[in-house]
């Protein structure tokens, strides 16, 4: 078990709270859970830390929202989101751990401002043609974004809202994709040594968080306007990612 301190664990609840709340439906939430995570583990070991945590989410949100997903959106990104996952693994062996840092930065504040535009430019979404080509590209980013960061949810968001899935169906659909692709992805995160022993205990203390969070998110859903929520979430992200890329300490040696 890491030995944490008394804040580092009350972030690591409210991180397993916030996937259960970003599989609920809330893809925006899921950035928060991963810039915690980094900055508690590093932002390397992280990625296999919150990896098992995922797929309890997911497993919870598969029976939750189980008769809302559309299989043929999942059928056309997931072969080649799987290839991304071994496009996302080889670029894990071969970026030097100094430089992970700002690239976790770098993946979140970009996942961000795609976010933002899905918020408030829905429409230029709904242009987009439902071809291949385009699910193969989203599927692809999808999957070197969720092996190096576990931040994939707002990249299928934009799909799935190209597309246009209503909120249910975009939460199932999501639901499925991702535990398919995060139980694709747990032989290559124990390959590079992410998941062990003490990493699967830390997930058990942690399990009940992602599920309140799921049922609080499953409320939230019927009762909260997701854009205002999302936009406070992603708010939030956006700070931490300028953080994590060291914007903070450039503004005040200005």
């Amino acid at each position: 078990m890491p030995t944490l301190s008394a804040w580092e664990w009350f972030f690591a609840v409210l991180a397993a709270l916030g996937i259960g709340i970003s599989k609920s439906g809330f893809a925006g939430v899921s950035l928060v859970h991963v810039l915690v995570m980094a900055h508690i583990f590093g932002d390397r070991l992280s990625t296999g830390v919150v990896l098992p945590m995922l797929v309890v989410g997911d497993i919870c949100a598969v029976v939750a929202f189980k008769r809302h997903a559309i299989w043929k959106h999942v059928a056309r990104t997931l072969p080649i989101a799987c290839i991304g996952v071994c496009v996302g693994t080889w670029l894990m062996t071969i970026i030097p751990p100094t430089a992970y840092k700002p690239v976790i930065g770098w993946t979140v504040l970009v996942l961000v401002v795609l976010q933002l535009w899905r918020m408030w430019k829905p429409a230029m979404f709904e242009t987009v043609p439902h071809s291949w080509p385009f699910a193969a590209a989203m599927g692809m980013l999808a999957g070197i974004t969720t092996m190096m960061a576990n931040a994939a949810g707002p990249v299928m968001g934009l799909y799935f809202l190209a597309v246009g899935l209503p909120k249910y169906q975009l939460t199932g659909t999501s639901a499925w994709f991702f535990l398919l692709i995060n139980l694709f992805k747990i032989p290559f995160s124990a390959g590079l040594g992410l998941i062990h022993t003490n990493t699967l205990l830390f997930n058990a203390v942690l399990v009940p968080g992602i599920v309140a969070g799921l049922f609080f998110g499953r409320w939230l859903l019927a009762h909260v306007p997701q854009r205002l929520f999302d936009g406070l979430i992603l708010g939030f992200a956006a700070i931490a990612a300028l953080i994590r890329l060291g914007f903070f300490e450039w503004v005040r040696g200005l």
